[in-house]
């Protein structure tokens, strides 16, 4: 019996032991087998290229002697994306990373160009769990002495290198960190990620940090995390790793979600406004999934950057005019010149004023840098509330432009910020409410100078706690910086007046009107002769007025058909037959002698409708698909120059030409008998037409666009059917396409198909050689409300400039005694 006790006592030690031995056996084997994938994982990429030339690290480089082993950036990206996301990362603050960068992708990926890894037996199957691990590892493998930090980003996040340096040389690489935007996940996940209540992670989106002594102590285990995941999430699954074998979470830091933004926007983030808060501050921006997108934030950022460096030069400017003061140099010393020789400034008085001069450019901001030697130099300052309020304006009272309204923006966010820079340590917060009015003038020399009434909101959240509203005056001098001259080519000039010249001008017609002819007495190559510009068809509508009509006819035939300038001539006439004999008279005359030339008219013996008149001609057989539309009135006279602007700015499928019209002022309100074409462009003798959009340059194939389809034929009379069409313009050009070329994450065949698609800009600039000739407007009181309403302001712009209204006003003596006893009969009333 004892015997039989001892042997099962045996067996059973023998058992346990066996059990025990067999763990240990399968632990190994299960380690080695994880082992295994992460050494054939780390090989050397396919390029054949070592790690070091792969980022363009010189094996004598290390920590201790060189500026730019400070962090080395892994972006995870797919083999997809590397022509798209990975090259705007790379262009962009790629190149720019305080250290070395590499994509890491799966097996087979590779770049001439761009840094890349691809990791052997990993692929690009989303989430990203080995490709995450293996690129870790692979930054400890062959990076972990020769760099201070190591971030683990992705190729939809956008670093700001100089942040970033700054950041992280303000931190001890040589503790464990693990620094990014802390999370536990959102309210459908939570319970499922297998967190403790004090354990998080840090979110891979915004980009995660890591110290060298963090990766020196995770890297060996990976393996072990790679066999043990709790959870789809790669960011997730890192951080418990960095928990268990380091010993440290994510930072715990409210600000982090600030310095590593996260928008939770998706594709749509960072595709409006860039000029916000957020963008201002953060050192990595997330997500942005298109790379024009990258582009247009790096130009942005850049920008910023170059406003740094101006305010920079300016602070440096000033040093030296307060250091030349107290060593006692004359401010007319020659020695002062930046860059150039005592001998090279002439000693006349305009000497003292030169390129990057410190008496200009170094006085300290103040609101008596101007100093007037009459009072006819003296500035004149323009009011600022709802509407903008100017003295040197035609118009006195203006709406606020956009460039405007952007630059107060600008310096109330700078002030804003520079007042609150210091509002977590004093325990209050001051809020912009409302600009409630201000005055600005321009310096020519020295800047705009601001002086704004501010209403703001003053909260104290630290002791006492109290909200206050307040109001404070604020003075703003933007002094301008020096002149930055860029030198071009010799021949640039040159070549591009050529190059436009010939594709749309006389230049070019002649060259190939000159080519043609030899041509037909040598054989010549079609590829020497140069393709002319495109045909511009002046489509007039008319009724009666036969004298302008006949104004009309000798410019065209002086400025296009005598300089072969590529044009045709539709006239759309309204009226009986009975009345359009001379009309018609002076168009044969004129087809008579130019017999080769395109010069037609349309009947119409309807009531007069511009809308109709220009509908009509747009659908006309005598107008091709190809062909530049000029609708035009016959009051106008203009240029070859013109004719260029035209095609310059005209293109199709893209953007639609507005010109800018010069129009005259009544001439008998200055005392001359009639109105002259030769009349300088000034303020005295008209203004620009910026609210006329009758004069208007499109190709055919883009006005019969199923969004536009010609103009409305509803409206008759004066005026309104511009208004309409320029509305349908601008209706096309928003539609919602959202095109953006070179993104890897959208059809092949999307890029091709948007490009039909078409999207009608608008361009207005002025152009001083079209010209409205002054002619006396008399509005039908029989039309809409609207239309009579236009014609009246029309009718009241023209009559004479501000300055002339007011001496007419003046010397009429009645008018002052009216006007002064409307005022005392106000103040009685009151």
């Amino acid at each position: 019996m004892l015997q039989h006790t001892m042997t099962k006592r045996k067996t059973l030690i023998i058992a346990c032991f066996g059990i025990a031995l067999g763990l240990c056996i399968g632990t190994v084997l299960k380690n080695y087998r994880a082992l295994e994938i992460v050494k054939r994982c780390s090989l050397r990429p396919t390029n054949l290229k070592s790690p070091n030339e792969i980022i363009g690290l010189n094996d004598e480089d290390t920590i201790q002697n060189s500026q730019r082993n400070l962090v080395f950036v892994g972006v995870m990206t797919a083999k997809n994306f590397i022509e798209g996301r990975a090259r705007a990362v790379y262009d962009t603050w790629g190149k720019e990373v305080p250290g070395r960068i590499a994509f890491f992708s799966s097996e087979g990926s590779y770049s001439e160009e761009l840094p890349v890894v691809g990791l052997k037996n990993v692929d690009d199957r989303y989430p990203p769990q080995k490709k995450s691990f293996m690129m870790l590892y692979y930054m400890y493998e062959h990076y972990i002495d020769r760099f201070e930090w190591f971030i683990r980003a992705d190729d939809d996040v956008y670093m700001e290198p100089d942040k970033l340096e700054r950041f992280l040389r303000s931190i001890d690489s040589s503790k464990p960190q693990f620094i990014g935007q802390a999370g536990k996940g959102n309210s459908e996940e939570f319970g499922l990620l297998s967190l403790e209540f004090d354990e998080n992670f840090c979110m891979g989106g915004p980009g995660v940090i890591l110290s060298s002594e963090t990766l020196r102590r995770v890297a060996p285990h990976i393996p072990t995390c790679l066999k043990n995941l709790y959870s789809t999430h790669e960011d997730v699954e890192v951080g418990r790793c960095v928990q268990k074998f380091a010993g440290i979470p994510c930072t715990w830091n409210y600000e982090m979600q600030y310095i590593l933004r996260h928008n939770s926007s998706g594709r749509n983030a960072y595709t409006g406004k860039l000029k916000r808060k957020e963008i201002h501050n953060a050192i990595t921006l997330h997500p942005i999934k298109q790379a024009p997108l990258m582009y247009r934030l790096h130009s942005y950022i850049q920008g910023l950057k170059a406003e740094e460096l101006r305010q920079e030069s300016l602070l440096l400017h000033r040093d030296i005019k307060r250091m030349a003061k107290y060593l006692e140099v004359p401010d007319d010393s020659t020695y002062m010149v930046p860059s150039v020789s005592p001998g090279a400034v002439p000693d006349k008085d305009n000497g003292k004023r030169h390129f990057e001069d410190h008496n200009i450019l170094g006085i300290s901001p103040e609101l008596n840098k101007f100093v007037p030697a009459s009072t006819a130099d003296l500035l004149d300052w323009s009011f600022i509330s709802r509407s903008l309020y100017s003295a040197g304006s035609a118009n006195p009272k203006q709406k606020i432009d956009s460039a405007m309204r952007e630059g107060l923006e600008d310096v109330i966010t700078e002030v804003m910020e520079n007042i609150n820079y210091y509002s977590r340590q004093r325990g209050r917060v001051i809020e912009f409410r409302e600009l409630l009015y201000g005055y600005h003038r321009l310096d020519a020399i020295h800047g705009q100078d601001l002086i704004l009434d501010l209403l703001l909101i003053y909260k104290k959240y630290r002791g006492k706690k109290m909200t206050v509203p307040v109001r404070r005056h604020l003075y703003v001098q933007r002094a301008f910086t020096g002149i930055f001259v860029k030198e071009l080519d010799e021949d640039f000039y040159n070549v591009t007046l050529q190059q436009t010249l010939s594709s749309a001008g006389l230049l070019g017609s002649l060259l190939h009107n000159g080519m043609a002819r030899l041509s037909s007495h040598f054989t010549m190559a079609s590829n020497l002769l140069a393709p002319p510009p495109d045909n511009i068809v002046f489509v007039l509508p008319i009724a009666g007025r036969l004298a302008t009509f006949q104004r009309f006819l000798a410019t065209y035939e002086r400025v296009c058909i005598d300089a072969s300038q590529h044009c045709d001539l539709l006239v759309v006439i309204f009226g009986p037959p009975d009345e359009l004999t001379d009309h018609l008279q002076q168009l044969n005359e004129l087809r008579a002698r130019h017999i080769y030339k395109q010069i037609n008219y349309i009947q119409r013996s309807g009531q007069f409708s511009r809308g109709v008149a220009l509908d009509i001609a747009a659908r006309s057989s005598y107008i091709r698909q190809e062909d530049i539309i000029l609708f035009i009135d016959v009051d106008m006279v203009f240029g070859v120059e013109t004719l260029q602007r035209v095609r310059m700015h005209t293109q199709r499928g893209r953007q639609v030409y507005l010109p800018i019209v010069f129009s005259q002022y009544d001439p008998k309100r200055r005392g001359e008998a009639s109105a002259s074409e030769s009349l300088p462009i000034d303020d005295e003798n008209g203004y620009f037409r910026q609210f006329g959009f009758g004069i208007c340059a499109i190709y055919k194939s883009d006005i019969l666009d199923d969004d536009i389809n010609g103009f409305d034929k509803d409206i008759t009379g004066w005026g309104l059917e511009d208004v309409k069409f320029l509305e349908k313009i601008v209706r096309v050009g928003t539609r919602q396409h959202g095109f953006l070329s070179n993104t890897a994450e959208v059809p092949l065949d999307y890029n091709e198909a948007a490009e039909q698609w078409r999207r009608l800009t608008v361009f207005r600039a002025p152009d001083p050689t079209l010209v409205h000739i002054y002619h006396d407007i008399s509005c039908d009181v029989q039309l809409d409300a609207p239309q009579y309403n236009m014609c009246l302001g029309t009718k009241a712009n023209s009559l004479g400039s501000t300055r002339l209204m007011e001496q007419l006003f003046f010397n009429n003596r009645q008018n002052v005694e009216f006007i002064a006893e409307f005022n005392r009969q106000k103040q009685q009333t009151r």
